[in-house]
């Protein structure tokens, strides 16, 4: 497993938002990944999805930083 938290963000993605994240520059992944691990730390109902399924619970943030309007330009 890559310790790299845009690598983690990345796989956390369902494919489509992954090629078009990975098309946008470093700095932008940079920071997404940055607001993936602030989601997952900062959200109890998560922690607990996180006990059932770490993959659910990484998906589940990765969705909603896109979703807050952080990715919401995906086009590239």
């Amino acid at each position: 497993m890559s310790t790299d938290p845009v690598g983690r963000f990345l796989t956390a993605l369902d494919p489509e938002h992954r090629e078009a994240i990975s098309a946008k520059p470093r700095e932008e992944q940079e920071q997404l990944a940055a607001a993936w691990e602030r989601e997952l730390e900062s959200d109890s109902e998560l922690d607990s999805l996180d006990e059932l399924s770490p993959a659910a619970a990484e998906a589940e943030a990765a969705r909603r930083v896109l979703a807050r309007g952080a990715g919401s330009d995906l086009s590239g």
